[in-house]
């Protein structure tokens, strides 16, 4: 393919003059980009799957959980991609305790819970935010907070060139923009979501995705917000209802050729490439993220009757095995917080799922122990092990 998709300029990073790759706007031209058979067949198929997982999202018996289960998946994923060490055990036992400072790399997957959290807020108010520059700062703010974050300049666009892989700039494996084209580039791209293009919009949305990462425009960062912009494009342009969509899962999973498309359209201007390996992501996570519905919402089925089926069954532990897909890990302190009750109500309750089989203790410990929903967050979990 033929297609120049952007210019080079040289400029200073370290010590070292580089040579800094220069996007040019969407969409692709010079030619189109080519919406030919192969990629008409994979939209065809992703745009199916989508729509399954809208009318999955509308029938499961309760959405809060499915978006519990999944923003949370997405949290910790994406945030392993970068290189967080925090497993979606962690967060949850974090997230159970409801006191103390989490860990640094936990403290890094719960600021991407705000930033996504904030994002949709702002997107759903009339009066606030519109996607735009403006909101991804703001998440990015967000997501940069804390002691590892503290000198990334949060919220703001970078002052200085960076460059990605590699021991130094000379050997990078991309060199971003130079700082002072960064506003400009972002103007452009932030015109593009917000501009008529006859490309469909999942197309799109993938488009922005390469452009915003080869922009590159914060000093850290630049991946998460990345993707968390794919989730965002797709529930405002309206392809999913709900944000149920999560492609780090992946670009996990196709770590290398997910980085390997990204260059292959800069060096070689092959989005149709990269809109193919988009559009297969699209399907495949879509199509997952039904199936781990339908387990979920099963496997919570079968756990309701046997709690229902116990002698020693109250209403309170009920109450409480009704929580915990939304509470998976818990403590007798926290189940007297959900229910608002005693401490004896509570740890009855607790004992009572125990005995059902349905709450494992985890820590081995006679005093503080915690409780998890064994089944449902081992299906949960499935594709958050650590990337080794």
């Amino acid at each position: 393919m033929n297609r120049t998709t952007g210019r080079y300029e040289r400029t200073i990073a370290g010590s070292e003059e580089v040579a800094a790759f220069v996007p040019a706007p969407l969409p692709p031209r010079d030619p189109a980009l080519a919406m030919d058979r192969r990629i008409a067949e994979r939209l065809a198929a992703a745009e199916r799957a989508l729509a399954r997982l809208d009318l999955a999202g509308e029938m499961v018996p309760s959405l809060d959980w499915f978006l519990y289960a999944f923003v949370r998946k997405e949290a910790v994923i994406s945030s392993q991609i970068e290189g967080t060490q925090a497993t979606l055990v962690d967060l949850l036992t974090f997230e159970a305790a409801r006191q103390g400072s989490a860990d640094a790399d936990v403290e890094e997957v719960c600021n991407y819970l705000d930033a996504l959290r904030f994002a949709r807020r702002e997107l759903a108010d009339a009066h606030g935010l519109p996607l735009s520059v403006r909101l991804l700062n703001e998440a990015h703010r967000r997501l940069m907070q804390g002691a590892r974050g503290a000198n990334k300049q949060p919220g703001e666009i970078r002052r200085g060139q960076n460059w990605i892989g590699g021991s130094r700039p000379g050997d990078a494996v991309h060199v971003p923009p130079p700082p002072h084209l960064v506003p400009d580039l972002l103007s452009d791209l932030e015109k593009y979501l917000h501009g008529d293009d006859d490309l469909p919009p999942l197309v799109r949305a993938g488009l922005a995705h390469v452009q915003f990462e080869t922009i590159h425009p914060y000093l850290d960062g630049n991946g998460r917000i990345g993707r968390l912009l794919i989730a965002l494009l797709l529930e405002h342009w309206g392809l999913l209802k709900s944000p149920l969509l999560y492609l780090s899962l992946f670009f996990k999973r196709h770590r290398a050729e997910y980085y390997r498309r990204l260059a292959a359209v800069r060096t070689e201007g092959d989005w149709e490439g990269w809109t193919a390996f988009f559009l297969d992501g699209v399907a495949t996570i879509a199509d997952e993220a039904v199936a781990s519905a339908r387990d979920l919402f099963a496997v919570v089925a079968a756990d309701r009757a046997r709690v229902l089926a116990l002698d020693t069954a109250s209403v309170a532990a009920a109450r409480l095995f009704e929580l915990l897909p939304r509470h998976p890990i818990v403590s007798v302190a926290t189940a007297m917080a959900l229910l608002g009750t005693s401490k004896p109500t509570a740890i009855r309750a607790v004992e009572s799922l125990v005995a059902a089989g349905v709450l494992v203790e985890t820590t081995g410990r006679k005093r503080d122990r915690s409780f998890a929903y064994q089944a449902y967050v081992e299906r949960l979990r499935v594709g958050t092990e650590l990337l080794t």
